[in-house]
């Protein structure tokens, strides 16, 4: 599986990362900054944080996570729409960089779309990455209305990713979204990618083509849907865990390389519905 690379970001950001929704409410810290360090080392550099998460804990679990290998990561956090004004920007980015212990972010995103115009959001995007504190910044839960707006406002070849809800039984962004974002070079970056407590059970007539394609190639069904996700190449996931054992089995997603004929299968037994008439978000 290939890496993606964000605009002009020189250095390669892996297909696969580390989400942190909820990770701050794991009783085990040290289990969950293990299994981030362990992640990293296997191929898991791409880390996604947000202010959001735990109103900034998870934040400080990911710094801590990664004290003294900063330069290891693509570090990524998200501010609040409530926060995004143009002042409220500057002061949120501000406030993540102190708890991920940090000077920069190498990609900070608007988490979704609220009553600030996105014009004065965009502008402070700007000034953190003129600041230096920011390298590129993107959006979260766009539809393609949002998109062309943004791009209307900063140009082409701004606006980095595109955060959105993408799992093997949510499959609506193939409709616009990622057609869109290929013919912009914005990166896609799927959330949620096993589902929200909703994975296919391996009883289900999906769960047993997924266990049938991850037997042909000695990998588990979950390590099958990552594979299936990233695809494309503009599309990467995060995952989260706060185990090292199914991060470790997460990592051995960027390894497999889907023959079309199980594509085939896959997308048959998920088939992609109609378009529902909206962006679905969680």
């Amino acid at each position: 599986m290939q890496a993606r690379y964000f605009l002009d970001y020189k250095e390669p950001v892996s297909a696969i990362g580390q989400g942190s929704w909820y990770i701050d409410e794991v009783a085990d810290r040290q289990q969950v900054i293990k299994a981030l360090q362990q992640g990293i080392d296997a191929g898991l550099t791409h880390i996604d944080t947000a202010e959001m998460y735990g109103s900034g804990e998870a934040e400080k679990v990911v710094g801590e996570a990664i004290r003294g290998r900063r330069s290891d990561v693509f570090l990524v956090s998200k501010v609040l729409p409530y926060n995004a004004s143009y002042d409220a920007t500057l002061a949120a980015c501000n406030a993540s960089l102190k708890r991920l212990e940090t000077d920069y972010l190498d990609s900070y995103l608007l988490h979704w779309r609220g009553s600030v115009p996105l014009a004065e959001t965009i502008e402070a995007l700007e000034h953190l990455c003129d600041a230096g504190k920011i390298r590129t910044w993107g959006v979260s839960n766009f539809d393609v209305a949002d998109l062309e707006e943004a791009l209307a406002i900063a140009g082409p070849n701004r606006i980095a990713c595109n955060q959105v809800l993408y799992h093997l039984e949510e499959r609506t962004i193939e409709h616009e979204i990622i057609p869109w974002c290929k013919q912009h070079g914005v990166q896609v970056v799927a959330y949620s990618p096993f589902g929200h407590d909703q994975f296919p059970w391996e009883g289900s007539p999906e769960g047993q083509v997924l266990a049938q394609v991850a037997q042909r190639y000695e990998v588990s069904p979950r390590q099958i849907a990552l594979a299936f996700l990233c695809r494309h190449d503009h599309v990467l996931a995060i995952p989260k865990s706060s185990s090292v054992a199914h991060t470790l089995d997460n990592a051995k997603a960027l390894k497999i390389q889907l023959q079309a004929e199980d594509i085939a299968l896959i997308d048959e037994a998920f088939a992609l519905q109609a378009h529902p008439g909206y962006l679905p978000m969680i």
